[in-house]
């Protein structure tokens, strides 16, 4: 069930897509049915540029036989479809399972728009049960494991099998669980003010809109509804 929710979440946001737009795409399960949806939108979005948020959806996208631009030469883009592990009523979202939040957030803030895909188990009236991740320069591993301590954070280092999992820039991430999850805009700001953090996964004004897909319904969330 949860597949078919994402999928039809992806084809709503997919259906704002025009032609000549450029568009961001994001990381993740839910995406994987975005850029399927794209590719069977090629021939209506021949001037289209695309731009991923990864080496793993650069790959994915090309695959399905999606042009990907290089994001260095981009200043802007019109619109970014991403997907999310938590969201909540005011479209704050927690986002970075994949490993890809620093990423994502510099296509995000690069964007006109930026939409949401998700099932509805992803749907939370307050954030927090999903791990928040943080983007560590490795120099700073336990000083920055220790300033998240601090805040309230239990701070997981993430796995591979090989060892430190390592984010396409090459640095670690710090998975965070509250007890007790702080105000978001508040923990962004303090996240952001520690050296040595280059990214975390707390979406707290980027996103536009969702689509949640729940046992076959979708709903759209605005952040500004006409």
């Amino acid at each position: 069930m949860h597949d078919d929710d994402k999928r039809l979440a992806a084809e709503a946001a997919v259906a704002e897509i025009r032609d000549s737009m450029l568009v961001g795409i994001g990381t993740g399960s839910t995406v994987a049915f975005a850029i399927r949806a794209i590719a069977a939108r090629l021939g209506d979005l021949r001037r289209c540029v695309f731009f991923s948020t990864s080496i793993a959806t650069d790959q994915e996208a090309r695959d399905a036989g999606i042009p990907i631009g290089r994001f260095a030469l981009a200043s802007r883009l019109d619109l970014t479809i991403d997907g999310a592990d938590e969201i909540d009523p005011g479209l704050r979202v927690i986002k970075g399972a994949g490993g890809a939040l620093l990423r994502e957030k510099i296509v995000a803030e690069a964007s006109d728009r930026m939409v949401v895909i998700a099932d509805g188990s992803k749907r939370a009236e307050r954030l927090g049960a999903a791990a928040l991740p943080v983007e560590v320069l490795p120099f700073a591993r336990s000083f920055v494991a220790a300033r998240l301590a601090a805040l309230g954070a239990e701070p997981v280092l993430r796995m591979a099998e090989e060892g430190a999992w390592r984010s396409d820039q090459g640095n670690i991430i710090l998975d965070c669980h509250f007890v007790s999850f702080p105000d978001p805009g508040d923990l962004a700001v303090q996240l952001q003010a520690i050296p040595g953090v280059m990214g975390h996964g707390l979406f707290v004004r980027e996103v536009d809109a969702a689509y949640v897909a729940d046992r076959g319904v979708v709903t759209k969330m605005e952040r500004n509804p006409d």
